[in-house]
């Protein structure tokens, strides 16, 4: 079992920063790619940005010069600071992982998602 955990989400004003977290617990070997995604009322879910385990980083475009993936490989932790935010990153997150497990099966996995809002 593999379970994914956000945190960090929360309210914010437009122009400020939020950093938000993903821990991958449960029966894990190593993790591949890890990423966020995320989904606004009334439109499909989207790409974030995502990272590889050598430290590979793909960002969308919108969010391109303001937000920042990492990750910490020994903790199975993927983080995402998000700069001068604008009302339109108004969303719920979702992190996703790409997860060798133990036996030598690969998965990909959701977490529950936190939402992230951005007043104006």
């Amino acid at each position: 079992q593999v379970q994914l955990k956000e945190s960090g989400g929360g309210l914010v004003q437009a122009g400020e920063s939020l950093r938000v977290s993903c821990l991958a617990s449960g029966s894990i070997f190593s993790t591949n790619d890890m990423g966020w995604y995320r989904q606004a009322p009334g439109k499909q879910r989207e790409l974030v940005a995502t990272i590889t385990s050598g430290g590979s980083i793909n960002y969308a475009d919108s969010v391109k010069g303001r937000f920042t993936i990492s990750r910490d490989n020994a903790k199975n932790t993927v983080y995402l600071q998000m700069n001068i935010l604008k009302p339109e990153g108004t969303a719920v997150y979702y992190c996703n992982a790409n997860v060798l497990r133990y036996g030598g099966s690969v998965s990909g996995y959701w977490g529950q998602g936190t939402q992230v809002t951005v007043s104006s």
